[in-house]
Formats: C-alpha cells, structure tokens, sequence
C-alpha cells in the first residue's frame, strides 16, 4: 500500500513534467500558437455548407494584377495546422483565349529535403464588367468553384478568396494574402485579414508562410522523376539525400 501511494503521488508530477516538455518543442508551440480553437478542444465554426456572398473590388485593372506574388499568409477550410513554405503565385492573361493562369510553387515546411512542388490553376471571366470575379474551368470539383480578387494596390499586396460547393459536403473556401516581397508589413497584414471574418474565416487557422532561403529549393529532373536538382547539381535522391541548407 505504501508502494501504490507513492505512485499516486508521482504520477500527477510526471504527467505535469511531459506536458511542460512538449510545449517546449518547435511543433508543439507551433501547433498552440497558431491554433487556439484547437488547442482548446473547440470545433472549427467555419465550416459552413454554403459559400458566402462575395462582392469583387471594384475598378479592377486585370493586367495590373498579373505577375509573381509571395504567398506570405495562407487560410484553408481543409487546413488545422501551418504546413507550407516558399509558395509563390504568378499570374498571367491570355488574350488568345481570354483565361487567367496562375502558376504557383511550394514546399512542405518539415521537409529536410526543400522539395519544390507546383501545379496550375485556370480561370476564366464570366463578366468583362466584373473582371475581378473569375471561374475556374478545371472540372475538378463539382458544382460552384469562384475566385474573388477581394482587394489589392497591385504594387504591393494583394487579397484573393476562393470559394467551392458540393453537394452533401461542406463548402471548400480559401484565402491568399499576396505581396510582390517576400515580406510584407504588419499594418497592412492587419488591414487586409480583417476584410477575411465577414466571409466566415476564422483567423485563428489563417497561417503565416515563410518565405525565406527559397531562392534554391531542390526540383524533381524532367528526365528521372527519382533524380533532383539543387543548385545546379543533379543527384539521385535514393542514393543521396541532399538538404539545401540557407
């Protein structure tokens, strides 16, 4: 009995002593920091079964619009946790056939090996008179998919929304907080994250990116999907990890 009370009495202590130790580690005061809601055992009050009613900046100047931007705060319906680093955008117009094309890049920010990811998206303007309100045409989700280029000075910063539905799920919404810098101030981070609660975002999983030592990010070679790129020199990833350090 004596045994069994000291056990009792450590137990507590030790419990204390590993939550004190974990909160300690860059993942978990990551994870606290960035996730109130979840921390705290709350469910997400964002995930709403209808997108909401957006109307696009007016006076909208497509063509100033156009061009790389830095991806330097990121909101997904999808995301609970920061995941991404070194996303960047650029956009471009086709007057051939009158579609916008974003091309945009990004690594996994636990990745040791920096591994640069891309893909596309592709738009079209349903209304010239409107043109900052933009369809995508991939067929890759069901039903209502809309892009909102919610404010911008062109220059500097940018705020873009999209917003999808499907039947019997939850709709699909995100935000993109643009800069033509890898940094951009926090006045005007301010300034534009307070345009997001009216359209039902909850800022708590609003996610900083960081864009820094992205310049020379490791790329899959054309040629060998399993051989990469870094900084020029090309090696095979299964025989040799390469971690491009800044």
């Amino acid at each position: 009995m004596l045994l069994w009370h000291r056990v009792v009495q450590v137990l507590p202590l030790l419990l204390l002593q590993l939550l004190l130790d974990l909160t300690e580690l860059p993942s978990a005061a990551a994870w606290l920091k960035f996730n109130s809601y979840t921390a705290l055992s709350k469910k997400r009050t964002d995930l709403r079964k209808k997108c909401p009613n957006v109307r696009a900046i007016r006076n909208f100047d497509l063509e100033l619009m156009m061009g790389n931007w830095h991806v330097v705060q990121y909101y997904a319906s999808t995301e609970e946790l920061p995941e991404y680093a070194c996303m960047r955008s650029n956009f471009a117009f086709s007057s051939e056939d009158q579609h916008i094309t974003m091309n945009f890049s990004y690594i996994y920010a636990e990745d040791p090996l920096r591994e640069k990811l891309q893909g596309n998206i592709t738009w079209l303007i349903p209304d010239f008179g409107t043109p900052g309100h933009w369809m995508h045409t991939e067929d890759i989700y069901e039903g209502i998919y809309n892009t909102y280029v919610l404010d911008t000075d062109y220059k500097n910063w940018g705020l873009i929304m999209h917003c999808a539905e499907k039947k019997k799920h939850p709709r699909y919404l995100s935000a993109l907080l643009l800069s033509r810098q890898p940094t951009l101030g926090d006045n005007v981070i301010t300034f534009l994250r307070e345009k997001l609660p009216r359209y039902d975002i909850d800022l708590s999983f609003m996610f900083a990116i960081n864009q820094t030592s992205c310049e020379h990010l490791m790329e899959s070679s054309k040629d060998d999907p399993l051989a990469y790129i870094v900084n020029g020199q090309q090696s095979v990833a299964n025989n040799i990890k390469l971690i491009n350090k800044p």
